[in-house]
């Protein structure tokens, strides 16, 4: 007597998988295709247009973040230069617009005082 663990029919034959646009494989590379072809780039200009907008909005008194996590105060800022100083403490910094991240808002003791 012969024992088997997995039982077998051998007249059965399995169906073969979809070739095509019916593969739910297909389908899923054709949806990742789309996202990384159409929806990713439109993020990307939508956070670079803004990113421009932050940068072209620095002005003098406005309080910025740096990417170095810097919080300080513009104190020099032109139109046209990529280079703006900002104070924080005791200290003075030149940067370039692009090392700001963030607008916190302005310091008006500070405009006042210059």
């Amino acid at each position: 007597m012969t024992y088997s663990l997995i039982a077998q029919d051998p007249g059965a034959q399995q169906q073969p998988q979809p070739l095509g646009p019916a593969n739910p494989v297909f389908i899923m590379a054709i949806g990742i295709l789309f996202l990384v072809v159409v929806v990713m780039p439109m993020m990307n200009r939508k956070q670079k247009r803004e990113l421009e907008n932050l940068h072209a909005s620095v002005k003098r008194g406005a309080k910025v973040v740096t990417n170095a996590m810097i919080v300080g105060v513009v104190v020099s800022a032109k139109d046209g230069e990529d280079e703006i100083v900002i104070k924080s403490e005791d200290s003075r910094f030149r940067i370039k617009r692009s090392a700001v991240i963030q607008v916190v808002g302005t310091d008006e003791a500070e405009t006042a005082a210059k």
